[in-house]
């Protein structure tokens, strides 16, 4: 074979890996945002209330948060191609199993198999697109590329869920993932190529399983205590325990040789107050979003198709301004323009607590297109000041413990609001203004967490090859920003 034709066969070659990671990256993005745009349907068909729509949502986001890390290691130590294709097997799988759904437990059930597909898909599809390209600058350019054309699932879902949704019901917003997995299954058995990293660390299966009870405790009370009370045994008994489990991942992590979390790396100012931001950003955009379609829908009378599309304003906010996020970072430094993302959206949650039945759209669009806008800002500059602070060795690591601890915060999003919206309720307080008490919340806790990060966030511009790329969307920016828009009663 001439050199030409094996150049020729190369870029062939990785085309097809980039055509297939990037429409399995774009799959579960899709089913994320289109998932959202579905939950009022699901309500009225599954007869569930706000409680059942908490748990579809934060089932899947849980299991993706707990077990993204160890995916990352599965993918190294196991083979990339094979935990990519097992993970969009599981993930169509699932799909099967939540449009069959018959009850919401059967539903809850089904967004667990995904969760666990889209934590080995999503850090394996990233791992082969590196592993095929060796050079820093075509590396920058693949992964820009991959971020970029998958992301386009997070604007395309809301406006594909509500056509979806109003044309055949909820059912079909799963079963559009068949035939993307279908073809993802027979191209990458055929033209992936495996890699493995043979220096890849242990599987840490205690961290993983304790932070999986913990994180799982916490969140059970945090949903199920406005049904049950508050001071419930059930309640103060998940609480304690969720305790007591946080305890014991601390001290096995401490004591492991290679721990799923190495507690070291949080003596970095830069890396603890980046990450403390990340949460906030999680908890606040989940959070918030768990209630988009829904107050379209059941405040202001507007069709499921209708609310899909009047949510837009934020995920395109987001997919039009996260590829400057870099630039401004690397040429204002991490606190101003982090700073200003989350105070941006801060006000746009504010703003978003003030609206009400009769607020014109022309009135509203604006206040979700500041929340997205101050969201992607501020996640880009933040997983690179995490990468940033450990140094290029912990890169990947450092920017899987950053999705991670935005992942953490979407779930208790999902249940700390829902719970403000649930204790207003019981207070004698309208559905309406429990959101606006939501919203509200939101927008205090990351006004809060703007002036936080002002204060202690390390006055420091990018290095050489720590930050997200400057001119294309940083992959955990678009993996991260739409583990939702969801929304519920």
């Amino acid at each position: 074979m001439t050199a030409s034709h094996a150049t020729a066969s190369s870029r062939s070659s990785r085309a097809v890996l980039l055509t297939v990671t990037c429409l399995g990256q774009f799959m579960v993005l899709l089913d994320n945002t289109i998932v959202g745009a579905a939950l009022p349907d699901m309500q009225h068909r599954l007869h569930t209330e706000l409680t059942g729509l908490q748990w579809i949502v934060d089932a899947y986001v849980l299991l993706v948060a707990m077990l993204l890390l160890t995916g990352g290691v599965f993918a190294d130590r196991f083979g990339r191609k094979r935990v990519y294709l097992t993970g969009v097997a599981v993930f169509t799988a699932a799909s099967v199993v939540c449009s069959l759904a018959p009850s919401v437990g059967w539903l809850v059930a089904g967004r667990v198999l995904q969760g666990v597909g889209a934590a080995a898909l999503a850090p394996a599809s990233l791992a082969l697109l590196a592993a095929a390209h060796p050079l820093p600058q075509e590396r920058v350019k693949a992964i820009g590329l991959w971020a970029g054309l998958s992301g386009i699932g997070l604007a395309a879902g809301p406006a594909a869920g509500g056509v979806l949704t109003d044309a055949f019901g909820w059912p079909a917003i799963f079963l559009v993932n068949l035939p993307i997995g279908a073809v993802l299954l027979l191209v990458g058995l055929r033209h992936l190529a495996e890699s493995r990293n043979p220096n890849a660390p242990a599987l840490d299966v205690p961290g993983t399983v304790l932070s999986v009870l913990a994180v799982g405790a916490l969140t059970y009370g945090l949903i199920e205590g406005g049904a049950r009370g508050w001071t419930s045994p059930l309640i103060l008994g998940s609480f304690g325990a969720a305790v007591i489990l946080f305890a014991a991942f601390v001290a096995v992590e401490g004591r492991r040789s290679a721990p799923m979390l190495p507690l070291r790396l949080f003596r970095q100012r830069l890396f603890t107050v980046s990450n403390t931001a990340m949460t906030v950003v999680g908890f606040a955009l989940m959070g918030s979003s768990f209630f988009f379609s829904q107050f379209f829908v059941y405040v202001q009378g507007s069709s499921i198709l209708r609310a899909g599309l009047q949510t837009l304003p934020v995920s395109l906010a987001m997919v039009i301004v996260s590829p400057y996020a870099g630039r401004l970072a690397a040429r204002y430094g991490f606190r101003v323009v982090v700073t200003t993302g989350l105070a941006l959206a801060g006000l746009g949650l504010l703003a978003l607590g003030t609206v009400h039945a009769d607020t014109g759209y022309g009135n509203l669009w604006w206040r979700l297109a500041l929340a997205g806008t101050g969201f992607a800002l501020a996640m880009s500059p933040l997983t690179g000041a995490a990468i940033q602070a450990v140094g290029s060795q912990e890169g990947g690591l450092a920017s899987g413990i950053s999705s991670t601890t935005r992942q953490i915060g979407a779930v208790l999003g999902v249940a700390v609001l829902g719970a403000v919206v649930r204790t207003r309720q019981a207070g004698g307080a309208s559905f309406e203004t429990g959101l606006g008490s939501a919203f509200v919340t939101a927008g205090a806790v990351t006004l809060a967490s703007a002036v936080f990060t002002g204060l202690w966030l390390v006055k420091s511009r990018p290095t050489a090859g720590s930050a997200a790329p400057r001119r294309a969307i940083s992959p955990d920016a678009v993996t991260a920003s739409n583990t939702a828009p969801v929304k519920g009663r």
